[in-house]
C-alpha cells in the first residue's frame, strides 16, 4: 500500500512539473513578432548569426531564454531583448517555436 502511494505521488509531481511550464503556442506566435527580424516568424533564421528556433525542444528554448534574461547566457542582441520577457512570455515563445514542425532532407 505504501509503495502505491509513493508511485502516485511521484506521478502526480511529474505531471505537475510538466504542466507548470505549459505555454500557449497561439499567444507565443503573437509575441514572436518581436523575434522575426532575426529568427523569422517561422523560426527559420533570417541572418547567419541567429539560430533557427523552429522545432527546438521547448525545454531548451525555455532554458535559453531564461538564461538570457538572467544574464547567465550572453549575447549582444538577446541581452537587450530577453530581460523584458515575463515567465509567461518565455513559456509561450518556447511553446510556439517548439511546436513548429520542420522537415530535414539530406542533400
Amino acid at each position: 500500500m505504501r509503495y502505491r502511494w509513493s508511485v502516485l505521488i511521484l506521478l502526480g509531481l511529474a505531471g505537475y512539473a510538466a504542466g507548470a511550464h505549459a505555454g500557449d503556442a497561439k499567444a507565443g506566435r503573437r509575441k514572436a513578432i518581436q523575434c522575426q527580424t532575426c529568427h523569422g516568424l517561422d523560426g527559420l533564421s533570417k541572418i547567419p548569426e541567429a539560430p533557427n528556433l523552429a522545432g527546438q525542444p521547448e525545454a531548451y528554448l525555455r532554458k535559453a531564454l531564461t538564461d538570457y534574461k538572467t544574464g547567465a547566457r550572453k549575447n549582444e542582441m538577446m541581452s537587450v531583448v530577453a530581460p523584458s520577457l515575463s515567465e509567461a512570455d518565455i513559456d509561450d515563445l518556447a511553446s510556439y517555436f517548439g511546436s513548429i514542425q520542420i522537415e530535414v532532407t539530406p542533400p
